[in-house]
């Protein structure tokens, strides 16, 4: 039993595309949580020790070799000092932040070249635009997400990310131009729908739909180095999330669970790219938000 249970581990892990999304998007909802299959893995090898079976033990390491292939990269130390171009800070502040000042505070205390932010709502939006000033003199907004930079910026303009299914005002999306010291970068911010368990399984449809819409924009860019920072309510492994994580990069290095923000289990804050690398990426301390945020070096192509 122990041995079936891990070659059943095994082949989720290894072939998690191959579950359907049809019923109740379960793939999905798999995929949200691929990583944490490594603890069923710890509770196999506990009981096959337990009852000293030769059988599970080896049947174990399929599931181990799986697992280390798909994220053991993300465990190694990544450079902590080496070459890179640019420092992005990503956050959701939340929009019941009862302390944006220090929020701000705590971001500018990076270092970042750029910091993007989502559910920034008035007056927690005077707020961030005083509190960043003078480390950020250039900032675009639109609806309620905004980008921090040390450098120009150029070109902003909104992105419809709307799903048809949305009927009130909704503005989640903007592209503008970062002229940086290593030449001219389009920068997107998103934030996409969010998504919920159900009895009838997990609600993603809006999220998908909207992240469509944003890879499309992506793939239409025509500038060939696009750095894309966001609340994207999705992990890299999450289907949904293909129409980007098929046009861009992902980090190459570290974990970075962003939320919730008391027990973090997923990444759902990304930090992606187009002609640049995402070399590391992890967390920074929290803030008033119930997301951490997370700062990623980018080194450019």
């Amino acid at each position: 039993m122990l041995a079936a249970f891990a070659v059943l581990t095994a082949g989720l892990l290894a072939f998690h595309r191959a579950v359907p999304n049809s019923v109740g998007r379960l793939g999905s909802l798999l995929e949200a949580f691929l990583p944490w299959l490594g603890l069923v893995v710890v509770v196999l090898l506990g009981l096959a020790l337990l009852r000293r079976s030769a059988i599970a033990l080896v049947a174990l390491l399929l599931p181990v070799a799986a697992w280390t292939y798909l994220f053991g990269g993300l465990l190694l130390p990544g450079a902590r000092s080496g070459p890179y171009d640019l420092v992005v800070v990503q956050h959701n502040v939340s929009d019941e932040n009862a302390d944006p000042a220090g929020t701000a505070h705590a971001l500018a205390g990076a270092g970042s070249d750029l910091i993007a932010l989502e559910e920034v709502v008035p007056p927690a939006l005077a707020v961030y635009e005083k509190s960043l000033a003078s480390d950020y003199p250039y900032h675009a907004v639109r609806g309620t997400v905004g980008l921090w930079s040390k450098h120009p910026l150029t070109g902003t303009r909104q992105l419809d990310l709307k799903p048809q299914g949305i009927a009130e005002p909704w503005s989640r999306g903007l592209r503008t131009v970062v002229h940086t010291p290593h030449g001219r970068i389009a920068a997107y911010v998103a934030h996409l729908p969010s998504v919920r368990v159900r009895a009838s399984g997990f609600a993603s449809s809006w999220r998908d739909e909207s992240a469509d819409l944003l890879g499309k924009a992506v793939g239409a860019e025509e500038l060939s180095t696009v750095i894309l920072l966001g609340d994207l309510n999705g992990t890299v492994d999450d289907r949904g999330l293909a129409p980007l994580t098929s046009r861009m990069n992902v980090a190459k290095r570290g974990f970075a669970l962003s939320f919730p923000a008391a027990f973090p289990l997923a990444r759902i804050d990304q930090v992606m790219a187009r002609s640049a690398t995402v070399t590391r990426i992890r967390t920074l301390p929290a803030t008033g938000s119930d997301h951490l945020p997370i700062a990623a070096r980018i080194t450019l192509s």
